[in-house]
């Protein structure tokens, strides 16, 4: 069994592809914070086939984790010198797996915040892009407002505080720059939400602002947050996968990545330090995100959410096994066409009736083995970006929401704790307690799931919407997922 690390690639080279560029060549010109599955298996991915033809070696990537639940990352990442395996599984069974080398360098920002900043200030550093999860970037999903008062946030606000958050980390290193007469780096949004270049200013700027008026002024007007689409189905490593890759290949990588083989990446052109060619390695760079973007968290995102509670309280553990039961794929095809995609304009070189296919052709790999599980994690964050702004549109615009109504209460049912046999669902969410105490109240207050304005703003008075929820969850209470769900496909 041969450990990865970069000593050992040219031994690797018979079992499978591995980098062929020089890595002692790469410099780094950006700095991811957040690195994940999907970091991984998606911009880190896309800079190492730039780097196979010889291209983008000076934008390698340094990984940055930002809390202390990153040091395994870490840890796994440095002594593998950065390399991991990247397996994508093909609904036919077929595996292919690559070893990726565009990750240079890995530091862990609470061991030493001031290595981080140091990086983030290097003149070489021109992008510093994020995948820090939808709750990330603090702000109400009803108000859109920052939240000044999150106690990290406020440990941070003080300019010489060393940094706790993504926030005081790029705000002091943009600081910095600019003290030294340095161009800004461009910040660059990986994250499933609507405009998330455009939340990330939000975001950032309000900050600044808070630490120093002049320099939110500074970031606001130097600083560029280029909108993006990302697409590629990434879930967790399982000690099964680990195992596989020492198997098939000899590799004993401590934490290789899975993912299904479609991937996209459309991306606003806006890159005032400069660029890699990433047009070269299949990127859509763009004037206008926004189709895009909408298409794939209306259709995709929001259709995992249609389908994760149902399936779990229908004793579905695999996506891939709920999607391929008749019933479940009949529900999501209709949300897809009824609800969803009228909310939608026209999407440039894209047809909506094959994409919405094609969705439920890969949430039917089995060779991803995707948990319902990690769809159900974090839906405060989730739902009001992904499945809300589809209802208030609806509802604006007399169109369908029965469909949309029935996953909120599917949620909430979910959100209960406890199947439909009385065993106990881990509920993942940062606002779990909260949501937990309202869900186990609503058998007697059947709305006390949806009075929560934070999440769902004003949905509670618009009767056509709450008649809708009151009767799936009725229905979920009396007779279960599945005979609800069979009387929502019915109705069509």
């Amino acid at each position: 069994m041969t450990p990865l690390r970069a000593g050992t690639l040219g031994g690797l080279r018979s079992a499978l592809p591995v980098p062929g560029y020089d890595r002692d060549r790469l410099r780094t010109g950006i700095v991811h914070l957040g690195v994940g599955g999907f970091h991984r298996a998606h911009q880190a991915m896309y800079l190492d086939r730039l780097m196979a033809r010889g291209r983008a070696l000076d934008w390698a990537i340094c990984g940055v984790g930002v809390l202390p639940g990153d040091r395994r990352m870490r840890d796994a990442l440095v002594a593998q010198d950065g390399l991991y395996t990247l397996v994508t599984k093909a609904p036919d069974g077929t595996l292919a797996a690559r070893v990726i080398g565009s990750i240079r360098e890995y530091l862990l920002a609470p061991d030493d915040p001031e290595a981080v900043l140091a990086r983030l200030a290097d003149p070489r550093t021109r992008i510093v892009s994020l995948t820090v999860t939808e709750g990330g970037y603090n702000f109400s999903p009803v108000t859109g407002e920052f939240d000044a008062g999150q106690p990290d946030v406020a440990a941070d606000l003080p300019a010489d505080a060393p940094p706790r958050t993504v926030f005081g980390l790029v705000t002091t290193a943009l600081a910095r720059r600019r003290e030294r007469g340095l161009a800004p780096f461009t910040v660059m949004s990986c994250d499933n939400i609507q405009g998330n270049g455009d939340a990330a200013r939000r975001s950032f700027v309000a900050f600044a602002r808070l630490r120093d008026p002049d320099l939110g002024d500074w970031t606001a007007e130097r600083v560029s947050f280029p909108n993006s689409m990302v697409d590629r189905i990434t879930p967790g490593t399982t000690e099964e996968d680990i195992a596989e890759v020492r198997r098939r290949f000899g590799v004993a990588d401590r934490w290789p990545v899975v993912c299904e083989p479609f991937t996209q990446w459309v991306l606003e052109d806006d890159f005032p330090a400069g660029r890699p060619p990433l047009e070269e390695a299949g990127v859509q760079l763009v004037a206008d995100v926004e189709p895009y973007e909408l298409m794939k968290l209306r259709l995709l995102n929001a259709s995992h959410q249609a389908l994760c509670y149902f399936a779990h309280l229908a004793g579905y553990r695999l996506v891939h096994e709920a999607a391929q039961d008749p019933l479940f794929a009949d529900f999501l095809r209709s949300y897809m066409e009824r609800e969803a995609t009228p909310t939608l304009a026209p999407v440039p070189g894209v047809d909506l009736a094959e994409y919405r296919r094609s969705l439920l052709d890969r949430f039917s790999n089995a060779g991803v083995r995707d948990t319902v599980a990690r769809l159900c994690a974090e839906s405060s964050d989730r739902i009001p970006k992904w499945l809300l702004p589809v209802v208030r549109h609806n509802l604006t615009h007399g169109g369908e929401v029965h469909r949309a109504a029935a996953v909120v209460a599917s949620w909430a049912r979910y959100a209960e704790g406890v199947d439909e046999q009385g065993r106990p669902i881990e509920v993942v969410d940062r606002l779990r307690d909260r949501l937990t105490t309202a869900a186990r109240r609503q058998r007697t207050e059947p709305l006390a799931f949806l009075a929560d304005p934070e999440l769902f703003g004003d949905l509670i008075t618009h009767e056509r919407f709450v008649a809708a929820y009151r009767e799936t969850l009725a229905s979920l209470h009396g007779r279960g997922a599945r005979a609800t769900l069979r009387d929502l496909v019915d109705r069509d």
